[in-house]
């Protein structure tokens, strides 16, 4: 990982008296980026803004305000020009996606923050969005507020999984990768008799096929529940025998 060295001209203009929370918040995610969870300490912050650390309290109640605000900056950043679609299913799968392109860009600051309620803008606004989808799919009251709440900590759990094992040092990662050709290819079949069966395929999985998998089997889900089902002829029906929703890439489709 690279150093958590200032930036040029950082230190200068804090001593000028122009540190922002915007600018806290930028620096402890470059810091999260750059050397992980093990980067992110106040006296680490202090220094890469070249201020003293209690600087960070003039703006920030608590470290864990901190914390808040950095989850809030990764919902900004994956919800950047979102609006709701013309039909809801779109919405929830759009939504979905962005979060997870995000959080996967800043494995550290998501795993960190993931499991968190923000209460602040990005967060407020996103949640509107998808509760509207909700109520355009003709849930009501409870039902609504169940589906949405179902939605979203589907999104923001699974997104968080993967970052968490992206935020993890190299080796580990490649020793759990290693488990499917290792311990799994070479099972004895009359101890585990499945696994056996498809002992060559289970390392051939790819993570992106098993989001839009889970992805697609949470929005049949709520076609099938919705008072209001789509309409729109662009999804697959409930008794399709594909339930792939589209592009599998972390790069945004054209219009996220």
């Amino acid at each position: 990982m690279t150093s958590t060295a200032a930036r040029p001209g950082r230190n200068a203009v804090a001593r000028r008296g122009r540190l922002t929370p915007e600018a806290i918040v930028s620096e402890s995610l470059r810091l999260l980026d750059t050397d992980g969870l093990d980067g992110f300490s106040l006296p680490k912050l202090g220094r890469a803004l070249g201020v003293d650390p209690t600087a960070v309290y003039r703006h920030f109640a608590s470290k864990d305000d901190l914390v808040l605000a950095i989850a809030d900056r990764l919902i900004e950043e994956a919800m950047d020009g979102f609006v709701a679609q013309p039909c809801w299913v779109d919405t929830i799968i759009l939504a979905t996606r962005r979060l997870r392109v995000t959080y996967l860009a800043h494995p550290a600051a998501a795993r960190l923050s993931a499991c968190r309620t923000t209460q602040r803008p990005a967060e407020m606004r996103t949640v509107d969005i998808l509760i509207g989808a909700m109520l355009q799919a003709g849930f009501e009251g409870p039902q609504a507020a169940l589906a949405y709440r179902a939605c979203g900590d589907f999104a923001l759990a699974w997104a968080g999984g993967e970052a968490a094992f992206l935020s993890m040092d190299a080796e580990q990662q490649q020793a759990d990768r290693a488990a499917w050709t290792r311990a799994y290819r070479a099972v004895d079949r009359s101890a585990h008799p499945n696994i056996w069966q498809i002992r060559d395929e289970l390392d051939g999985v790819a993570d992106d096929d098993i989001f839009e998998t889970i992805l697609a089997t949470v929005v049949t889900g709520l076609q099938h529940q919705a008072p209001i089902p789509c309409t729109c002829g662009a999804h697959p029906s409930l008794n399709s025998p594909s339930s792939h929703y589209g592009p599998t890439s972390l790069t945004r489709p054209p219009g996220l």
